[in-house]
């Protein structure tokens, strides 16, 4: 290997102007340019569909869950924080691994207008991001003003530090889903 390379670099030497015109490896060399920025770009797209999806998915599982809780269905059965996960985590088709990780909170306020969602994790956190609010899960009665917050920190795949989908210190992003209805009279 190391003698046919030396044969080049005689050649080389002899003909000057026929590295200039050599053409083998040109497309490992066009490769080697573009394929790093090609899959980074491929990745980014990929994941940017999977959170949006994910997002998706978690809005319409708090949603669907939540009109169980206005119709007094989960109250008929006594629920838990536990019980409102699992419904949820139910309706989330595999996309979210650990539903252990949903961070639920159901109260009731007094009006719509009282109603306020806050973020359950510090925005300025550095990894470690712990919950800073605790759940809550109240079952509520007939027509009372019920609010439903459910968070999850999804794990991301690829980091692109400032460019990237994170928006924890942790790398993660903090997804999140909430409604306010008043439920039926039952």
């Amino acid at each position: 290997m190391i003698e046919a390379f030396a044969n080049y670099l005689r050649s080389f030497r002899r003909r000057p102007g026929a590295f200039a015109r050599d053409e083998r490896g040109v497309t490992a060399v066009e490769f080697a340019l573009l394929g790093l920025p090609f899959f980074t770009l491929i990745g980014a797209i990929l994941q940017t569909a999977m959170i949006f999806l994910a997002s998706q998915v978690l809005e319409s599982a708090v949603n669907d869950t939540a009109r169980e809780l206005r119709t007094g269905q989960l109250q008929q059965r006594s629920a838990t924080v536990e019980t409102f996960r699992t419904e949820v985590c139910n309706r989330l088709y595999g996309l979210f691994p650990g539903c252990a990780g949903l961070h639920v909170r159901v109260t009731t306020v007094t009006d719509f207008q009282s109603a306020t969602t806050v973020a359950p994790v510090d925005p300025n956190c550095r990894a470690p991001c712990d919950w800073t609010t605790s759940e809550a899960y109240v079952n509520p009665g007939g027509q009372e003003v019920v609010q439903v917050q459910v968070h999850y920190r999804y794990p991301l795949f690829l980091s692109f530090g400032p460019l990237g989908m994170s928006n924890m210190g942790d790398g993660r992003r903090l997804m999140g889903s909430a409604t306010v209805f008043k439920t039926e009279p039952f």
